[in-house]
């Protein structure tokens, strides 16, 4: 079996953030997020990443994180996302300006991973070390059997919500051994000073959620044939998507795990992070970030002179 690499979903735009949050400096020395995943994804064990962009930022990523990463003990191999990356005979429906979700991201991404184990991450989240040692390790030491052999890591939903503003999380359901029943999409949750709830409704009625629930955040690991599912069911999605005349439909990754597991042909095993989740939804959410890296930096988790300083 081929060893574990790490795949970084960077094409995303971040519309309400207002920027390229993949180049948006947090660290000391001018590291993106991005720079801290994949130093952290190395100590695990991770020593090929596979990065997806999409052309048009390739100018700015190669210019400050490419730039950087040139200097990184891994392999760094590109994909490219692009909205007419499609299978064979579907065309981009007119007024379709984005690509087509994660799934598509890792579509696009198919030759350059293989066939190895893979785990996917996005490239504006901070996870945290612990969460890499333990995908690797599951990665590294589990095959597919008569069904897929999936994991996640999953994060308690206090250690994942931000103060200025509403989260999107995928809540996980789990049974008595910690494997994946089913992750459903609450899409507005938030603080308030009673804890953390959700809307379905634009904030008409609100759902308490407990704050030690197990979220997912896209941070999922696969056997290699799980490329071949993606390959598999896009053009049913798209099928579906076309004929609903949906300009914004999106092949989600939870989704397609949720179908793998309602047809009996995987299980997901729930790891566990302790660690708290970063990120930067909002703009006012990076104060916060750098803060915090900042912090792990001068406790000596990071070095203070750079990530890849040699």
């Amino acid at each position: 079996m081929e060893k574990p690499i790490l795949v970084v979903m960077a094409a995303g735009m971040g519309s309400r953030y207002g920027g390229l949050k993949q180049i948006d400096p947090v660290g000391g020395c001018g590291e993106a997020i991005l720079d801290y995943s994949i130093y952290d994804a190395h100590e695990a064990g991770f020593d090929t990443v596979v990065i997806i962009i999409k052309e048009a930022i390739k100018k700015d990523f190669m210019e400050t994180v490419g730039k950087r990463l040139e200097k990184a003990p891994v392999e760094i191999r590109y994909a490219y996302q692009e909205l007419d990356k499609i299978p064979e005979g579907y065309t981009v429906p007119e007024g379709r300006t984005k690509p087509w979700g994660t799934c598509h991201a890792v579509f696009c991404a198919k030759e350059a991973i293989g066939n190895a184990p893979f785990a996917v991450i996005n490239a504006d989240d901070y996870y945290g070390k612990a969460a890499y040692k333990e995908i690797y390790n599951y990665l590294a030491n589990n095959q597919d059997g008569e069904k897929y052999n999936y994991c996640m890591v999953g994060y308690e939903l206090s250690k994942t919500v931000t103060d200025n503003g509403s989260v999107a999380r995928g809540v996980c359901v789990t049974d008595e051994n910690g494997y994946l029943q089913s992750v459903t999409e609450r899409t507005k949750i938030e603080k308030y000073e009673g804890g953390i709830h959700y809307t379905e409704d634009d904030g008409a009625t609100w759902t308490d959620l407990a704050e030690d629930s197990t979220v997912s955040m896209n941070l999922w690991g696969f056997t290699p044939r799980f490329l071949d599912e993606i390959e598999a069911r896009f053009p049913a999605f798209l099928d579906q998507a076309l004929i609903a005349k949906n300009p914004k439909a999106e092949f989600f990754l939870p989704s397609t795990v949720s179908a793998l597991l309602a047809a009996d042909k995987a299980t997901v095993k729930v790891l566990h992070s302790p660690d708290k989740w970063y990120g930067v939804t909002y703009a006012a959410d990076k104060p916060v970030v750098v803060e915090a890296l900042k912090a792990m930096t001068a406790e000596g988790l990071y070095p203070e002179k750079g990530l890849w300083t040699k």
